[in-house]
């Protein structure tokens, strides 16, 4: 049986120094395409890329545009969602070909570790775990994959300026099972560095209670970016 392709696809802005180590983790994958795809980096991030064998593109900034826009020239039957700052664990091509094997499941991620060793970042993992598993709700950081066939039949990212996976999310929970593989992605603990665990818990939480009341995306992306004071994702 033909081994089905995945095709990573990797939105950057301001990414020059992980990207080199997400690229170089996905070398011994097996029929994987991957796809940078820029939303007007001010670093080296895109002649960093364009090093490595693997397509580079530009886009509108924003999240969902990128992976939309990835996801639009992509030629895999599976689709895979991985931040400029997150590495994979290792056979990840072939957990996901698996996983993606049970008809009844049609997306999935991984669980989480926080490249930190701040007091309080274990349990914010412990709690994301808990999250993912019971609720079926993993967000972008856990590198989310699905087919190709279910993104394009749901339309893909929804175009908003944040919560964009977490909306992927409750819509895919409506057409099937979503699974957790066992597995660790590690993902940048900068944020949690710069403003601490307690304040990057609540400016989180804050975001979400946000949206959940009806305040305007654009109005929490505004405020989350000028919160954090950080250029990148």
């Amino acid at each position: 049986m033909k081994m089905a392709k995945i095709s990573i696809i990797i939105p950057v802005l301001n990414e020059a120094i992980a990207i080199s180590t997400v690229i170089k983790r996905l070398g011994d994958a097996s029929d994987v395409e991957i796809i940078v795809v820029d939303g007007g980096s001010q670093d080296e991030t895109v002649n960093i890329a364009k090093s490595f064998s693997v397509k580079v593109i530009s886009t509108t900034p924003g999240r969902a545009s990128q992976m939309n826009g990835g996801a639009a020239i992509a030629t895999g039957d599976i689709l895979l969602f991985l931040h400029g700052d997150t590495i994979l664990p290792n056979h990840f091509d072939t957990l996901i070909r698996e996983t993606l094997q049970d008809t009844r499941i049609i997306a999935g991620a991984f669980e989480l570790r926080i490249d930190s060793q701040r007091r309080g970042v274990r349990l914010i993992e412990r709690m994301v775990k808990m999250r993912s598993h019971f609720l079926s709700m993993p967000y972008g950081d856990q590198a989310i994959f699905l087919k190709t066939s279910i993104f394009q039949d749901i339309g893909g990212f929804p175009n908003l300026p944040i919560m964009e996976d977490f909306e992927l999310i409750r819509c895919l929970r409506k057409e099937g099972k979503i699974a957790i593989i066992p597995a660790l992605v590690i993902t940048s603990g900068r944020r949690w560095e710069k403003l601490g665990v307690v304040k990057t818990t609540l400016i989180n939480q804050l975001i979400v209670a946000g949206y959940f009341l009806g305040i305007p995306p654009e109005e929490l992306v505004g405020w989350y970016r000028q919160t954090i004071k950080l250029k990148k994702y």
